[in-house]
């Protein structure tokens, strides 16, 4: 009697298998069983791999599709499967340096990031010239009217001036893939007294569109045979 109860036991914990609508589900969970296993995705840096990966065919040739989801995330995956599963083969992932936005910083910080991480243009050295002829004394001021700002700057060796501070600047900071062009987008700069310097985002989020049609129009260059044979698919 008891090594009959044991055997009932052990069968109800063994997992079946039933098909419901042409889909097998396992009666552990009720969860459903996939028609291809997960794959590892793999993970990379820049769109050259990417691009890379794809040339080779090093996993086989399938039918594929890149979705360019933001500026600093491209992923690469496969058609829809019976059971409406798909599988991610690679994702690219921008190394991207720190920028501060939208936060007052001092002002040599905000020189160094301003060096460091934003591709030179007018804007920029503009910009760099009136932070760092800023007056570090008591003595600075600054004027605002709300639309306008003005600081007391270095003229010369010895005197000092008001200086018009840009109500917007164009500028350049690396925020996608370094294979492509960076986007150029409008910012409000912005100083408090002790020499704080901040940069706002002004122009609505339209960089990341741009950018996302940069990242699509290279790998579309570099895949271009991919594409042209139907074995590749670009979305953005």
């Amino acid at each position: 009697m008891l090594k009959n109860a044991m055997e009932y036991l052990v069968g109800l914990a063994r997992p079946t298998v039933i098909e419901v609508e042409g889909q097998n589900f396992s009666t552990v969970d009720l969860t459903r069983i996939k028609e291809q296993a997960n794959v590892s995705e793999l993970q990379v840096n820049t769109l050259t791999g990417l691009v890379d990966y794809i040339k080779s065919q090093f996993d086989g040739e399938k039918q594929l599709m890149i979705q360019v989801k933001s500026p600093t995330d491209v992923r690469l995956f496969d058609a829809l499967d019976s059971t409406n599963d798909r599988r991610t083969y690679i994702q690219a992932k921008a190394l991207l340096p720190t920028i501060t936005f939208e936060r007052f910083i001092d002002r040599e910080e905000f020189q160094i990031m301003m060096q460091a991480n934003f591709v030179d243009n007018t804007d920029k050295q503009i910009v760099l010239d009136i932070i760092s002829n800023i007056v570090e004394d008591g003595s600075a001021e600054i004027k605002d009217n709300g639309m306008a700002q003005q600081v007391t700057v270095k003229k010369g060796v010895a005197s000092v001036g008001y200086e018009t501070i840009p109500g917007r600047v164009a500028l350049k900071p690396f925020r996608t893939f370094a294979e492509v062009t960076q986007p150029e987008s409008e910012f409000i700069l912005r100083l408090r007294e002790g020499s704080r310097v901040a940069l706002f985002e002004a122009d609505g989020g339209a960089w990341e569109l741009n950018a996302i049609h940069s990242i699509k129009e290279h790998l579309t260059t570099e895949l271009e045979e991919q594409i042209a044979a139907k074995k590749l698919f670009i979305i953005g």
